[in-house]
């Protein structure tokens, strides 16, 4: 008998982690096959992205304060899945050490351990930011790791970057996968580069210049701002990207982006302009039929907080490859 692993997912954004871990969808010509998995519970506390969760999902999201969410009322799962928060961990002046003391967002961590803690499913899979690795002066993330242990798990983790995957986008995260059965997690491998495949350029996701509204353009004024600055000519990671390339790490803050940010614009025949929101979906690998409902602001910041769905779609391969699929 084929087996069916349910998923109980947290920190459920608007389900990129969710659609990867299911499958069963397209993402520029390939299709992603449907995994052996049911998503039968997701979380977040934003409903202005939780709306868009559930305008794409079968499954209804709640949401909820993950501190107030008891663990009897989770159903049952084998597979946990969830990018905690990480903003920010505390581990000074603490006897023992214990991070995210100080902060409540450092803080959620340790609810994800008490859910694994209770419900004991055989695996878990963990996404975070690469800067985890660093975090309270490389302190945080062994902390993390023997917490991840106590509850029960033999933990592996690595960073992969979504551009080996045949995505259009740089992005490095650390994945951090855990099972009960020592066996299971000594089998069990992250997935490699794809092999054979060159990276897939921005400029296959981007639109059609003379379809993009004229309000996603830079102003002369801000242009010309730009333009009489010293580092006019040397603008960092955040600006013009290269579209023969992967682009830079797009994220939440993307409503925002000016000429001076971070955030990664496009330039195109001597235009400056932000990506639009569909844009930065095809970025993220969603496919083309995810609905993005909700407000541009909340719509960025979904996508830009989001784990794409191709590359949790490779993670989820090799932990049902490592479990099997027969009971």
């Amino acid at each position: 008998m084929i087996r069916t692993f349910r998923i109980a997912s947290l920190f459920s954004g608007c389900g990129g982690m969710d659609l990867g871990a299911e499958g069963g969808f397209s993402f520029l010509g390939y299709k992603y096959k449907k995994h052996n998995t049911k998503t039968v519970y997701a979380m977040d506390f934003d409903k202005k992205i939780v709306d868009i969760y559930n305008d794409n999902f079968a499954n209804h999201c709640l949401v909820a304060n993950i501190r107030n969410v008891k663990s009897t009322s989770i159903p049952d799962h084998e597979i946990l899945t969830g990018g905690f928060p990480c903003q920010s961990f505390s581990v000074v002046a603490q006897n023992p050490k214990r991070l995210g003391y100080n902060d409540e967002k450092g803080q959620l961590f340790f609810e994800m351990k008490r859910i694994l803690t209770d419900k004991q499913p055989k695996a878990f899979v963990a996404e975070n930011v690469k800067g985890i690795l660093s975090a309270n002066n490389g302190e945080a993330f062994p902390l993390i790791l023997r917490e991840f242990e106590s509850a029960g798990y033999h933990v592996k983790y690595k960073v992969l970057n979504a551009a080996d995957f045949g995505i259009p986008q740089k992005r490095e995260r650390v994945f951090i996968v855990g099972f009960l059965d020592k066996k299971a997690h000594d089998k069990f491998r992250f997935p490699k580069r794809l092999t054979g495949k060159e990276s897939v350029p921005v400029s296959a996701v981007i639109d059609q210049e003379d379809s993009i509204d004229p309000k996603y353009y830079f102003s002369k004024k801000a242009i010309d701002g730009l333009n009489k600055t010293k580092h006019r000519n040397s603008m960092n990671k955040g600006r013009a990207q290269k579209i023969d390339e992967p682009c830079n790490t797009v994220g939440a803050h993307l409503s925002k982006v000016s000429l001076n940010s971070t955030d990664p614009v496009l330039k195109i025949n001597e235009k400056y302009r932000m990506f639009t929101p569909r844009e930065v979906a095809r970025i993220q690998s969603f496919p083309e039929d995810f609905k993005l409902t909700s407000s541009k602001t909340t719509n960025y910041k979904a996508l830009g907080n989001a784990v794409p769905p191709v590359m949790m779609w490779h993670v989820t391969d090799s932990l049902l490859n490592t479990l099997g699929d027969k009971d």
